[in-house]
């Protein structure tokens, strides 16, 4: 079993404690850095077994004291605790203790909770890989703030395993060859991947690790021309799952990064989670979902996929989508207008089926709104004549969830979401408003989903895009309504008040007089 030696050296200032921390040697006989919860685990884990034969000598203290310093020792110790200089390598630690699996290596932990300053911090680590005094060459690492890590290696690993260490080697003409890496911002990961060029099986040690720390490995690993290696990493983030966006964004950007670079590795498995090669259109992939979703038996699920592909789309904007998907909603519209009719034709009608097609019209228009495609679906339902002929002959417990679909029209033409001709405006007007009138009650009270302000607020704007004289006949009939019907009536009060004032109050005729006037005026003047 090959064993690493590592030997620590600290300014100390004050009073220290020195306690001893197990590192594990892997079977292939090389040690990566661990991270500081690592080393926190390790020595929580083995501070009762591995005690220092000499401790330094303590004085009697009263409780107080004892849990005031209790509460002042840190809860953890770093990477930059373990200190290796050249000058003491050849000092060894307990024979005994070597023949382990594991050594300890002497870890210095302040008392005192003040913080270290830059100048008293561990500057250097030493690692040697394979067995004891048989490497040939030496690798450094030089970090930030002046942190060092010296690996003591192979050269023919090395050259088997890196293209950027034979080219450096190469230009060596000593024995013993020294490499110097500067600012390296990620000494820990460094020596992790050389270490895996000791490793027989990459796929068994990365599988320890996490997404985020493979990336890691991944990208230095490329640095330093390491091939194998890059392709035990995508094999990895090909087989593991990635757990949110984020961690997605990651693993793409890395892949693409690697294939826009040229590197000579197949990362098209990797690529293949997120973008398909089938031959199968958009199109048909869309049809088939909205086909699915239309005709579910099930009401529960039927809803929530409803609202889960909508706010899909909905956060697309319109992009990457098909741009003849509007064609496949207008067809699925058809097709529940037909369904529609047949069901008005029956001489008992099925209030439940009217109102599943009723609910799939209505979340159709939603999908065409948000694509700003829903004009053409407001001409074919103000063009309904024979539907709303046979509205009135259907019971009301039945026909009321079609006002939903008018209901939804005056929403979207209030909020601006589509934009129907003034005739076409007029005719929805004409042909629905009355009926919609007579469902107003039954809809208030029979639909969870529905927002009579909202609904109210929709018509009235609606109203007032029409000319005067068109306002003038629709309110009036309105008010008929009201006045005979009350709250089971719309309140279109609002739209009603802004009629009077542009017929009744200050017409635009009279303030086009006045502003001719006022003109004349200010010439002659």
């Amino acid at each position: 079993m090959a064993e690493i030696k590592k030997i620590t050296k600290a300014e100390q200032q004050g009073q220290t404690k020195i306690r001893t921390v197990p590192v594990a040697v892997t079977p292939e006989g090389f040690w990566c850095c661990p991270s500081p919860v690592a080393f926190q685990k390790t020595l929580k884990s083995h501070h009762s077994l591995h005690k220092p034969k000499h401790s330094p000598p303590t004085t009697d203290k009263k409780p107080a004291e004892k849990e005031k310093e209790k509460e002042k020792r840190p809860s953890s110790t770093t990477i930059r605790s373990v200190i290796a200089s050249d000058e003491q390598q050849q000092q060894q630690s307990n024979p005994e203790e070597t023949t382990h699996h594991s050594i300890a290596v002497p870890v210095t932990v302040q008392e005192r909770p003040e913080r270290q300053k830059v100048e008293t911090l561990p500057r250097k680590v030493a690692i040697e890989f394979g067995e004891p005094g048989s490497s040939d060459a030496k690798v450094i690492l030089v970090g930030k703030q002046g942190f060092c890590v010296k690996l003591s290696v192979h050269k023919k690993v090395l050259v088997d395993h890196s293209s950027f260490f034979a080219k450096k080697l190469s230009e060596k003409d000593s024995v013993f060859a020294c490499l110097e890496i500067e600012s390296c911002e990620d000494a820990e990961i460094y020596v992790e991947t050389v270490g895996l060029m000791y490793c027989k099986d990459m796929k068994q040690r990365l599988m320890k690790q996490n997404v985020s720390r493979v990336l890691r490995v991944l990208n230095v690993a490329e640095l330093l021309g390491f091939g194998s290696c890059v392709q035990s990493c995508l094999d990895y983030l090909e087989a593991v799952p990635w757990v949110g966006e984020e961690e997605e964004e990651k693993v793409i950007s890395s892949i693409l990064r690697l294939k826009t670079e040229g590197v000579s590795v197949v990362t098209t498995p990797v690529l293949k989670r997120v973008a398909s090669s089938s031959v199968d259109p958009p199109k048909e992939t869309l049809s088939r979902i909205i086909e699915l979703v239309l005709r579910s038996k099930e009401e529960k699920s039927r809803r929530e996929m409803k609202s889960i592909v909508l706010k899909l789309l909905r956060e697309q904007n319109g992009n990457n989508v098909a741009e003849n998907f509007n064609e496949t909603i207008y067809s699925s519209c058809q097709s529940c207008l037909d369904s529609v009719l047949s069901l008005f034709r029956q001489d008992e009608s099925d209030a439940k089926q009217i109102g599943v097609e009723a609910d799939n019209l209505t979340w159709l228009l939603d999908v065409l709104a948000e694509r700003q495609a829903a004009e053409e679906f407001s001409v074919t339902w103000a063009n309904q004549k024979e539907l709303a002929l046979l509205h009135e002959k259907v019971p009301l417990v039945s026909r009321y969830h079609i006002s939903r679909v008018t209901s939804r029209l005056f929403v979207g033409i209030g909020r601006g979401e589509l934009l129907p001709s003034k005739d076409t405006r007029l005719l929805l007007l004409t042909t629905w408003l009355q009926p919609l009138f007579k469902d107003y009650n039954w809809l208030q009270h029979g639909c969870r989903s529905f927002d009579g302000k909202l609904v109210e607020e929709g018509i009235g704007r609606t109203i007032l895009t029409l000319p005067l004289e068109d306002q003038q006949r629709i309110l009036m009939s309105w008010l008929g309504s009201f006045l005979n019907g009350g709250d089971g009536c719309p309140n279109l009060q609002r739209a009603f008040e802004v009629w009077w004032r542009r017929s009744f109050v200050r017409p635009y005729s009279d303030r086009q007089g006045s502003g001719v006037s006022q003109t004349d005026s200010t010439s002659k003047e």
